[in-house]
């Protein structure tokens, strides 16, 4: 018989249910393109000290109107877009999937104080990597989500950051990205310039996608680089798109 690996008996942490808050988890007391940091010129076109991935969307109206009415319309929708983000080893894998603990209603909280940021682990270990909060309606103007990364503070043994988005349970609630009100995904430098940006809005090839893998940074000859990537996916588990840079 095979045996499971880790990450299959992580992924039952995240089963069809309520989110659990942050504030649930237990904490220990003790506990496409490619973008340079220089043009040709040597002339710095973007600052990759750090990078911020911001995520928006907005709230959709169920339709209106008489039959809206009739059929309880006019209702806003929510949707639940999450960023995520996986630090990658020199082999371009997540070396430390961190840990198990268990919640205060009793529930089992997995990858937690590892090297994948996510809304039930939203700051790294390192203090350099940090997701700012976990907007569950997409209410409110701006980046709804944002991941913080002060690149040039983080550990040599990180070498590459991949960005993911999700639509948290789209799968059973019958939602993907194009169903999305005003939705997308960007990436800024240092000094608040945009990098590259992503609409997850009114794509019909997004039809039935409720996952993309963003971008990514990677260091390269004693500095860091960007690269748009763009790759949908239609589960909605970022999990199943973890197996691909896990050990296991």
């Amino acid at each position: 018989m095979t045996k499971p690996s880790r990450l299959d008996s992580i992924k039952k942490f995240f089963p069809k249910g309520r989110k659990p808050s942050i504030q649930e988890i237990v904490r220990e007391p003790t506990a496409g393109g490619i973008v340079y940091r220089k043009n040709d010129k040597g002339e710095n076109v973007y600052d990759l000290s750090s990078v911020t991935i911001g995520l928006g969307w907005d709230v959709r109206k169920k339709e209106s109107g008489f039959l809206g009415k009739l059929f309880g319309g006019g209702k806003e929708e929510e949707y639940d877009l999450d960023a995520i983000a996986f630090l990658l080893d020199s082999n371009g894998k997540v070396a430390n999937l961190g840990r198990t603990v268990q919640a205060n209603n009793g529930r089992q909280i997995g990858l937690y104080e590892g090297d994948v940021i996510f809304f039930n682990s939203m700051k790294h270990p390192s203090g350099h990597i940090w997701l700012t909060g976990d907007n569950r309606t997409g209410a409110g103007d701006g980046d709804d989500e944002q991941i913080i990364v002060k690149l040039d503070s983080l550990n040599e043994k990180y070498q590459k950051i991949l960005f993911v988005v999700s639509i948290y349970q789209g799968r059973q609630n019958n939602q993907h990205f194009s169903m999305v009100e005003n939705a997308f995904i960007r990436a800024v430098d240092a000094k608040g310039k945009e990098i590259t940006k992503y609409s997850l809005s009114g794509d019909s090839s997004l039809n039935g996608m409720c996952s993309m893998v963003f971008a990514e940074a990677y260091r390269k000859d004693g500095g860091w680089k960007f690269r748009a990537i763009g790759e949908p996916h239609q589960t909605d588990n970022f999990v199943e798109i973890l197996k691909k840079y896990t050990y296991n």
